[in-house]
């Protein structure tokens, strides 16, 4: 199992965050407003009005109830998902201010409150991997989103990380797709590049249609995983 750590990327990233915090005021990550406080990462506006969900959700899809008939995570490969937030308002800026916006320290934020809200049996016993990202959205980005929110949720957790998947296929963007698009052949290139956990948990910032958390399930089920459930950090919601 291959061992976590910082890339050059990363240590310039963070020390360009350190650089600016010292010289420009610290902003909202959502708004942008100038906050109060450095240490905080949201206005008090911001905060208030995160979408959290309700505790009545399907257990397998993670969409408030009733989740169907049929429930779209039916015949997925994954167990189980759960999310703190809807993908809207204030959660949905933050992911972009992450994803697109080299916001690093969200991605502590997103742990904390997956960390704090998820099911204890969710967080019990498993492994965590992230959803790997493809190579050339990783080389444009810097960093890999869901690797950063599942290496902040391993060190408050102390659950072991692990990334044993790759992503190959086209380098195009998923999110806004269809299922269908999702599900297209070739799309979603998910591939074992290491051992196996038993029970694994897949972690990603965003559960819109569950096509790519399958995939993932479906690479580490044929690779020898027993079980796999997912969690992430804001869940579309089907209009």
């Amino acid at each position: 199992m291959s061992p976590r750590r910082s890339s050059l990327p990363d240590l310039l990233l963070r020390a360009r965050d350190e650089l600016l915090a010292a010289v420009v005021p610290p902003a909202c990550a959502s708004c942008g407003h100038v906050l109060a406080r450095a240490h905080q990462l949201l206005c008090d506006r911001c905060r208030a009005e995160l979408p959290w969900l309700g505790p009545a959700r399907c257990g397998c899809c993670g969409l408030p109830r009733p989740c169907g008939p049929p429930c779209p995570a039916r015949d997925a490969a994954f167990s189980a998902a759960w999310a703190p937030l809807a993908y809207d308002g204030t959660a949905r800026r933050l992911v972009a201010a992450l994803k697109f916006g080299g916001a690093l320290p969200v991605a502590q934020l997103m742990a904390a409150q997956i960390a704090a809200g998820a099911p204890r049996e969710l967080l019990r016993d498993v492994v965590l991997v992230p959803v790997p990202l493809h190579p050339a959205r990783r080389r444009a980005r810097g960093f890999d989103q869901a690797g950063r929110i599942a290496g902040a949720l391993a060190d408050r957790s102390g659950l072991p990380l692990v990334r044993c998947l790759r992503r190959g296929g086209p380098a195009t963007r998923q999110l806004g797709a269809s299922r269908a698009t999702r599900r297209a052949s070739g799309r979603l290139a998910i591939t074992v590049a290491d051992a196996v956990p038993p029970r694994v948990l897949l972690v990603d910032d965003v559960h819109t249609t569950g096509a790519t958390f399958d995939a993932c399930a479906r690479a580490l089920r044929g690779a020898g995983a027993a079980e796999v459930a997912a969690v992430a950090y804001a869940r579309a919601l089907r209009r």
